[in-house]
């Protein structure tokens, strides 16, 4: 595990080393800053002589208007009571997933010795979840990713607790487990 837990220091270290040589965001540059020709800059050193000016005009547009909106740091945004129920869904989801993968491997009679194993697996699986996430969204859109995700997710979490209550019956039933949350995994990068 520390060989493990230490590779993720090893990839942040290298993504220090090699951020300043990579442009600031486009969109951060022109919203944020004001700084028209550093996103222009930005947009070209990112995509090259390819025809980005379509892009720059929507968000040009998007500029215009949030003109009159305040952008808030995260404690102004912790403090806003209007996005109280997203942070608590988004609290209580995240700590949900962190406190029940454990117990749920354990609970599905699977041996120690390969519960580290599953877990980098599960991990894996979310990380391949993600990348295909960001191929998918802007055909289908953020609310169906979104609205399916938490209906698949809810119907998951229903099987995961059918095949948890039957594992003492069939001894197939703990890698049906397994299978289930590793697919629940899935489709929460992919989703949520």
């Amino acid at each position: 595990w520390n060989v493990l837990l230490s590779f993720s220091g090893l990839v942040a270290l290298i993504q220090l080393l090699f951020l300043p040589f990579f442009p600031e965001s486009p969109p951060y540059l022109l919203l944020q800053k004001g700084d028209k020709a550093g996103c222009l800059k930005a947009m070209k050193q990112i995509w090259g002589e390819r025809n980005y000016h379509t892009e720059f005009d929507d968000m040009m547009k998007e500029k215009a208007i949030t003109k009159g909106t305040k952008i808030m740091n995260v404690l102004e945004v912790l403090k806003e009571p209007s996005v109280y129920p997203q942070l608590c869904t988004m609290l209580l989801l995240l700590l949900s997933l962190q406190l029940c993968g454990l117990k749920i491997f354990q609970t599905a009679n699977l041996q120690k010795s390969i519960i580290p194993y599953v877990s980098l697996g599960v991990a894996t699986s979310e990380l391949i979840s993600i990348i295909f996430c960001s191929s998918i969204i802007e055909r289908l859109g953020r609310k169906v990713l979104l609205k399916g995700g938490y209906w698949i997710m809810g119907s998951l979490l229903a099987a995961i607790t059918v095949t948890l209550s039957l594992q003492d019956w069939y001894f197939w039933m703990p890698y049906c487990s397994l299978c289930l949350i590793i697919l629940f995994v899935v489709v929460f990068g992919v989703g949520p």
